[in-house]
């Protein structure tokens, strides 16, 4: 069924039905909306639990980071 057939369908019940349609897609949004949104947050992991976590722990030149960012960034924007 097209956009058109539909909404000239809706146009065509009482305004109880109409009513009732809308509430009906309503619920459907919120029902699938809250599908949606618990598989997203099911789905997300904490940082601690990340396959990243520690990658650079071996690196010694990263021992004070923010004296090697200074470093870093003074070498790309200021020679």
């Amino acid at each position: 069924m097209s956009e058109k057939e539909l909404i000239k369908q809706l146009k065509n019940l009482p305004i109880e039905a109409q009513q009732e349609a809308v509430d009906f897609v309503e619920f459907l949004s919120i029902k699938y909306l809250q599908k949606v949104q618990n598989e997203v947050t099911m789905n997300k992991k904490s940082i601690l639990e990340s396959s990243f976590r520690g990658i650079w722990k071996d690196r010694t030149d990263l021992e004070e980071s923010t004296k090697w960012i200074r470093k870093l960034r003074k070498s790309r924007w200021f020679d």
